[in-house]
């Protein structure tokens, strides 16, 4: 599948009717597909949240992810390495919670603590973190990890549409590039079905490079 551009690639969200799930599978080289690179530049616009990593990447890394999806903790590390690694590559977190009210509460909270400056902070203690079963494990998490609870719940409910409108683009995205679950992977053009380890990740980060 090559898209032509995400926003026309929205129209398609409305034949899009698979289930969305977490995805295991560590993605097979033949079922990476590509996207073009005005798609790739329209993901990358006004993402919402600040890229982690090089402010002048030269490949980035998009990852649609829900905090309580296994198989995104299991790619987190990978992530954190290849960041350690690598100094030209970039990572925008696109938050596409999924699986539940707990997931949606997660990251609606996450997002909000963009106005403290601290949404890596929130975003890194969510995913290293064990599952969510209720709110409030989502707030003592976040206060571990030097989130101003009271402040965050202000910002929660001053910028709702904001975070309404940010969590309904990436849906539309995710839906767009016919993801079937999380966690949902661009590296550069290359679209994954699933995850990959460390070696493959830096592979496709190599692909990237080449194709540039």
């Amino acid at each position: 599948m090559i898209l032509k551009s995400v926003k026309s690639a929205y129209l398609l969200m409305l034949l899009a009717l698979t289930t969305v799930e977490c995805l295991p599978a560590i993605a097979p080289a033949q079922d990476i597909q590509l996207i073009t690179d005005a798609g790739r530049k329209e993901i990358l616009t006004d993402p919402g949240t600040e890229a982690v990593g090089a402010p002048k990447a030269d490949v980035t890394i998009i990852e649609y992810f829900d905090y309580n999806c296994p198989y995104c903790k299991k790619f987190a590390p990978a992530l954190h390495s290849l960041l350690a690694e690598d100094p030209k590559i970039a990572i925008v977190y696109k938050e596409w919670p999924i699986l539940g009210d707990v997931s949606v509460y997660a990251a609606r909270a996450a997002l909000a603590a963009r106005w403290q400056g601290k949404y890596r902070h929130a975003h890194d203690a969510l995913m290293n973190g064990p599952r969510l079963a209720h709110n409030d494990q989502v707030d003592a998490t976040l206060k571990r990890a030097g989130i101003d609870l009271d402040r965050l719940k202000r910002d929660q409910t001053g910028h709702a549409k904001d975070i309404d409108a940010l969590l309904a683009r990436n849906d539309a995205e995710a839906h767009a590039l016919h993801l079937r679950g999380t966690p949902g992977i661009v590296v550069g053009r290359q679209l994954l079905p699933g995850i990959v380890d460390l070696n493959g990740l830096k592979q496709l980060v190599a692909n990237s490079r080449h194709e540039q």
